[in-house]
Parts: C-alpha cells; sequence; structure tokens
C-alpha cells in the first residue's frame, strides 16, 4: 500500500490508521469537522473535509492509488445506501484508488438458522438495515468494474472490544431471551477486527467476499452474561420471545429474531489471519483491563 484512505474513521478506522502507519504507510481520513480533524492529527493522520451526505463536498479527495478502506455507516432509513453512490460519484476519472475495502455486515445473509453461512451463501437481506449494506456492496461493485478498481467486501458480525461492550443495555435493565429459545450470533473483537481489514488490502484479490468472526458463534443470552460477569454486573433477565416482542427495542429484537453461524475459514485461510482473541472469554479479559 503506497497510501490509505480511511472514510470513516472511528475506532475501528483509527486501529486501521494505526496498524498502516506502523508500516510507514502515509494515512488521509475523511473528516466532518475540524474538531475531529484536530483529534485525528494528534494521532498522526491526515484529513481531508467532507461530508457524505453533501455530494459536492466531495469533489477532489486524494484518491489516486490509495487502498481505500470504506467504514462509514450508511444513513438510518430507506433500504438504499446513498453515501456509498456520492462518494463513488465524486470519484474523478483518472483519480481512481488502487482498491476499496468496504465494510459490510453479516446480516445480508438474513436469518440462517442452525445452518453453517459461506460466502457461497446467498444474499438474503431482512431488515432495512442489512438491505442498506447490500445495496452498498452492489453498487461497490457495479462501479469496481466500469473504472477498474478493485473491491474487497468483509462482512462483519458484531464488533466487542474496549469501549465496545454493552454498558447501556445492562445497566438500563434491558432483558435477553431464554437460553432455550436465543438463537446463534458471531462476534469479532475490535483489534482483530483492524487486523482482518489490513490483511484483506494486502492479500484480497477483486470481488472477495469474507465472512469475519472469531469462528465461535453463540447466543446473544451467553454474550451479555459474558459480558456482565467481565464487568461485574448482574446478569440480565430472562424472558421468552413472546415477551420480548414486548418489552424490547426493536433494534435489539431484531437481532434476537435472526440466527446465524458463521463460518470464517475463508478468512482464516486466505488472508492467513491469527486472531488475537479467538474466543469471546479472551477478548473480554482484554477489553477490561484496567
Amino acid at each position: 500500500m503506497a497510501q490509505v484512505f480511511i472514510v470513516g474513521c472511528g475506532d475501528i478506522g483509527k486501529r486501521v490508521a494505526r496498524l498502516a502507519m506502523d508500516k510507514g504507510v502515509a494515512v488521509t481520513a475523511l473528516v466532518r469537522s475540524e474538531e475531529s480533524a484536530a483529534k485525528l492529527h494528534e494521532l498522526g493522520i491526515e484529513t481531508v473535509e467532507g461530508h457524505l451526505d453533501d455530494p459536492e463536498s466531495l469533489a477532489g479527495l486524494p484518491l489516486r492509488g490509495a487502498t481505500v478502506f470504506y467504514f462509514a455507516p450508511p444513513p438510518g432509513g430507506g433500504i438504499t445506501e446513498p453515501r456509498v453512490r456520492a462518494f463513488c460519484a465524486a470519484v474523478r476519472p483518472g483519480d481512481e484508488p488502487a482498491q476499496v475495502v468496504y465494510l459490510s455486515t453479516s446480516g445480508v445473509y438474513g436469518d440462517c438458522g442452525d445452518m453453517i453461512v459461506t460466502e457461497d451463501t446467498p444474499a438474503n437481506p431482512q431488515t432495512a438495515r442489512a438491505k442498506r449494506r447490500y445495496d452498498a456492496e452492489t453498487v461497490f461493485r457495479a462501479w469496481g468494474k466500469e473504472r477498474g478498481v478493485p473491491i474487497v467486501v468483509l462482512r462483519v458480525t458484531g464488533i466487542y472490544g474496549p469501549g465496545r461492550l454493552p454498558l447501556q443495555q445492562l445497566t438500563s435493565g434491558q432483558p435477553v431471551l431464554f437460553e432455550s429459545e436465543a438463537s446463534y450470533t458471531n462476534r469479532i473483537h475490535s483489534e482483530d477486527l483492524a487486523r482482518v481489514c489490513m490483511a484483506a488490502a494486502e492479500k484480497g484479490e477483486d470481488g472477495d467476499i469474507f465472512n469475519v468472526s472469531d469462528g465461535n458463534p453463540g447466543t446473544m443470552t451467553e454474550y451479555f452474561n459474558a459480558c456482565a460477569d467481565a464487568l461485574g454486573f448482574p446478569r440480565p433477565r430472562q424472558v421468552t420471545m413472546e415477551e420480548a416482542k414486548k418489552v424490547m427495542t426493536p433494534l435489539m429484537l431484531s437481532y434476537v429474531t435472526e440466527s446465524r453461524r458463521m463460518d470464517n475459514a475463508k478468512m482464516v485461510g486466505k488472508l492467513e489471519v491469527k486472531l488475537l482473541y479467538p474466543t469471546l472469554q479472551d477478548g473480554l479479559k482484554a477489553s477490561v483491563a484496567k
């Protein structure tokens, strides 16, 4: 990588930037404000101001020859992704990046029950959130084919790590499902995700899709109980699915009503990623360490 350009430089973006800069690669990030720019400058990250919801502000982005990590989330509402469309439309002919690594979601597979989900499993997004992500994947692939830009898609599972544990849910009394009714869910530690992103840029090929998880699916109930134990909080109360439909937030309900068991063999094999935190127990210890 000659240079890196990050769209959506939050927690994962900063981790990727650090890994890239450790290799001597210059990193630039798209920011929306001077305040955000100042914080990134302190980390050694160059910035360019622009807003994905304001296409005119994206003119002239320094993308030529760069590896683009696109981490920005879609806007709320609808089933299409206007921000990705605005980004692609802003790239002038001759200024194309060397490649794009797009952070998508495992939600694009929809509810798969007990089935093992590989990259060959057909996409079947069922929530509006997942449909927006799949639309973004489709837009990037079409644009990449037209403009000669390799596109690598990472279908990421639930991210956890320092600062990314469910404190609000645990302290607000939000319930979880009884273990007997809980569906399968999957996770990846934030630092491992950053390392996967770098590996995808270095070893991924145009058209590649990678499922990103630690390879140890569990249930949302197991996850919340493990987080509560690690943080020293009481475990959340458990309810039936019937009661959950009455008391859970719509977002949480959308998570617990879909089940997936993600296979990460392609990620581990082709990207040669050795996970720092292959189990939830390992990752939680590192996440709450003083």
